[in-house]
């Protein structure tokens, strides 16, 4: 599985929201503490599972590591 970031709210200008990519299903949920589909993305990311950024790259390690920090 694979994960693509994407800036949900009007005028944004950092990604706060994700969706799957190359399911059958496609979720998208914003990045909510109380959401289980966020809570079960911050685990996948944390295991290895690809995280692209909102272009469609892969984000580096030393990106990622940074990105975790910024997460509610």
């Amino acid at each position: 599985m694979t994960y693509q970031l994407y800036i949900a709210e009007l005028n944004g200008t950092k990604p706060d929201a994700a969706m799957t990519i190359g399911q059958a299903q496609t979720k998208s949920f914003i990045f909510a503490p109380d959401n289980t589909d966020y809570q079960q993305f911050k685990k996948d990311i944390q295991n290895g599972v690809v995280l692209n950024d909102v272009d469609g790259n892969p984000i580096t390690d030393s990106a990622l590591t940074t990105f975790l920090a910024t997460l509610p």
